[in-house]
């Protein structure tokens, strides 16, 4: 079974943080790709380990990326 699920990588000082929102599982890399393929493997991970109560719990179909505007100063 595969299942699509969204990948949010930034960027940190020294590498990529990447983020699976529908799960709130993280993981990180040293390049964008690195940090895409630890996220699907600590995503992988979380499936095979968990429950189906915890994946249940944990998992939301209901987020929003956007962005927002701040004043400053």
């Amino acid at each position: 079974m595969r299942d699509q699920l969204t990948a949010i990588i930034r960027r940190e000082e020294d590498g990529y943080v990447s983020l699976c929102p529908e799960l709130g599982v993280a993981s990180q890399g040293d390049t964008i790709d690195e940090a895409r393929l630890n996220l699907q493997e600590a995503v992988a991970g979380f499936l095979d380990a968990a429950s189906d109560e915890e994946i249940a719990h944990r998992y939301s179909d209901e987020f929003y990326v956007t962005r927002i505007e701040v004043a400053v100063g």
